[in-house]
């Protein structure tokens, strides 16, 4: 390299001018801290040329300045020279997506933002290699760098061959991560592209798979190795210098003091919510308390609160449709995706539990071992996934599910790798009867393949129903063939138009910046008279319980009415949670309640037909054939099936729901068939 002893010199002058205190820091926790981080923007005020040359040329710029520090004559308590990493960040972000890091980037230091989806086992890499002459019994000790080649004869005696000492050599500690373009920087249902990445030393396990972060490296390339590979044709891998979490979600969208003033202008707008709603699948006719319900998800509750004890509180919403095929269930899924800050859209049918959640793997980045793989729920993270499909993801796949939905982690116990990922993503779904239409006469659980321990986790449950209805089909037809009619219109007709709806909803590309403005900036606190909306709903519904017989509400929904009421504050950037945000929350409980939670035959709303499966009605029901057989078992050695269907129907329950409730009883161990047609009691002991 020219002027190398120049760099080194500017270095030294540089180190001791500026980064005095950084190396002080480094010096105090050595070796716990091995490596001194230089913001290149500091470094840029100090000398341009000095910058700009390492970006053209980091590894001599790197070894000059490890160079530098090593001329500074440090030591450290041990006596040892102070020979620490030095890792450049802080580059100028030039929005670099993995999919375009290409030859361009070549030996040259740049900087990206990713997520990172896989983590390989720790490896050793050979730092310093030791030899030995087979002929001479010379030693030699080699550094291991990027141009490193195995030397092949000894160069004292030029005849014997050298022979590796592994035990006087020195290793470092490597990983091999794969790093994926930010989910919010993928649209169009572009696939993701991603690249391997090797960390070494102190940067080894300091990310997981989930993690979003901004990565400085440099773009290396190697042969392709194996049968039938092309000599020309290399593949490439990124060595990183640095690496910067980014903790806060949605940190990449990048908002202009334009669009934070246009932001502010709609949130003065009396009717923001009313936009807001609108904008939410305007191609979809009608179903205004789900686009209510997918409104108030996009925005959440309040973040980053705990109690008293640390427990993380759940701020995200979650969200279940259910009913008749055809009724645009996939296209509420799509369009929430499309206008989500950072989402993931995946479908029941075609996804495991671990592809939901996150798995241990054999480790294809080092051959050997095992590794760690997020799932989409992981990599959606902070974000909203949409599962298509619900009920066809099996149950053992959907037990996974329970303590991302409740907690926001996914926890792995596998192959020796026992970890936990972070995983607070908000989840919308939708799910198909196994009749194949919706029927309300039927409680949801016996409509659908999905346990009541999961579906009890959604907030909020809605069932689409196409129900006929002659003046609504009209408006349906016209809505849909309007839709269609003006999709052929001339791009100046369709400006004109944009212009004329700009009043009436917001473009998804505004909503998605509002949006990353709100969960960035608001975190709305309760009001006293909120609490009282909440707390009235609530104690009403309690005391009805108490009349009735039935459980109406339980403690789990009166934080999800929280979670509402907050999230609608967050529509008008709000930082308080007032009353009208309450009551919206207890309108779409109320809603859902009636629609999913009523008891048919009772005609009071009972939560335990979503808690349990089972209502108030049909729970006494179980119970009366348990005792009629319990009499009937004092009689007989062996009790007639169609003995307890007559004696059932003198309590006023039919033989259809009899014979139902005897199979149950012999499903759960209660009795058992000894001969087709009679039953006994299980006895125990």
């Amino acid at each position: 390299m020219e002027d190398r002893e120049t760099y080194i010199s500017q270095f030294e002058q540089f180190f001791s001018s500026f980064h005095q205190k950084e190396i002080d820091r480094i010096l105090k926790n050595y070796p716990k801290l091995r490596s001194i981080e230089i913001d290149f923007s500091g470094l840029s005020k100090f000398d341009a040329d000095l910058s700009n040359a390492v970006v053209d040329n980091p590894d001599d710029m790197i070894r000059a300045a490890e160079e530098a520090i090593v001329r500074l004559k440090i030591s450290i308590p041990s006596g040892e020279l102070f020979k620490p990493h030095v890792r450049f960040h802080g580059l100028a972000d030039q929005g670099i997506l993995v999919e375009s890091i290409g030859s361009r980037y070549l030996n040259k230091l740049f900087s990206f933002k990713g997520l990172v989806s896989r983590r390989g086992d720790v490896l050793n890499k050979a730092h310093k290699l030791m030899y030995k002459c087979t002929s001479c019994s010379e030693r030699f000790e080699i550094i291991v760098n990027k141009d490193f080649i195995p030397p092949s004869k000894c160069p004292v005696c030029k005849k014997g061959f050298l022979k590796e000492n592994f035990d006087e050599s020195k290793f470092i500690d490597m990983q091999r991560i794969e790093v994926q373009d930010l989910l919010e920087k993928v649209r169009s249902g572009s696939p993701t592209s991603k690249i391997i990445c090797n960390v070494e030393d102190d940067l080894v396990n300091t990310i997981i798979p989930g993690d979003n972060i901004e990565v400085t490296g440099i773009l290396r390339i190697s042969p392709n190795v194996g049968k039938n590979k092309s000599p020309i044709i290399f593949s490439k891998h990124i060595d990183i210098l640095h690496i910067r979490k980014m903790k806060k979600d949605f940190e990449d969208i990048i908002l202009s003091k334009e669009d934070e003033e246009e932001i502010l202008k709609l949130a003065s707008r009396s009717d923001i919510e009313d936009l807001i709603v609108n904008s939410i699948s305007p191609d979809i006719w009608g179903y205004r308390e789900i686009k209510k319900a997918i409104a108030l998800q996009l925005f959440g509750g309040t973040k980053d609160k705990s109690t008293g004890g640390g427990a993380r509180i759940r701020d995200d919403i979650h969200i279940l449709l259910v009913g008749d095929p055809g009724i645009a269930k996939t296209r509420f899924l799509q369009q929430t995706v499309a206008i989500a800050p950072k989402s993931i859209y995946v479908s029941g049918k075609s996804v495991s539990g671990v592809g939901l959640t996150a798995s241990a793997e054999k480790d294809e980045l080092s051959g050997e071992g095992w590794t760690l793989k997020a799932g989409a729920l992981v990599l959606a993270s902070g974000g909203i996934a949409a599962i298509d499909e619900f009920d066809k993801i099996s149950d053992e796949d959907r037990g996974a599910l329970h303590e991302v939905m409740e907690s926001g982690t996914v926890s792995i116990a596998k192959a020796g790798i026992v970890a936990t990922l972070r995983s607070k993503t908000a989840i919308i779904s939708a799910a198909n009867p196994k009749f194949g239409r919706f029927q309300q006469n039927k409680i949801i659980s016996e409509q659908f393949e999905i346990p009541p321990s999961l579906l009890s986790r959604f907030d909020l449950i809605f069932p689409i129903l196409d129900i006929l209805n002659t003046e609504r089909d009209e408006r349906l037809a016209d809505h849909i063939l309007n839709i269609h009619f003006n999709a052929l219109e001339t791009n100046d007709e369709k400006k004109e138009k944009d212009e004329q709806m700009k009043e009436e909803r917001i473009s998804p590309e505004l909503m998605r910046k509002y949006i990353a403005y709100a969960k960035k900036t608001v975190n709305p606190k309760l009001t006293r008279e909120a609490i009282k909306v909440i707390k009235e709903f609530y104690i009403s519904l309690r005391n009805l319980g108490q009349r009735t017989g039935s459980v109406p509400i339980t403690p789990r929904y009166l934080e999800g009415l929280v979670r509402l009421a907050e999230a609608n504050a967050k529509q008008r950037l709000s930082d308080v949670v007032e009353e009208r945000d309450a009551h919206v929350a207890t309108d779409l409980l109320n809603f859902v309640m009636k629609a999913i939670m009523t008891d048919q035959e009772t005609g009071r709303i009972d939560v335990d037909i979503i808690s349990t499966g089972k209502s108030q009605s049909e729970r006494e029901r179980v119970i009366e054939i348990m005792d009629l057989v319990k009499n009937l078992a004092s009689q007989y050695d062996a009790v007639e099936v169609s003995l307890i269907v007559e004696e059932a129907k003198t309590l006023g329950i039919d033989e259809s729901k009899t014979r139902k409730i005897v199979d149950e009883l012999m499903r759960n161990g209660d009795i058992y068939f000894p001969k087709h047609g009679f039953v006994k009691l299980v006895t125990r002991d």
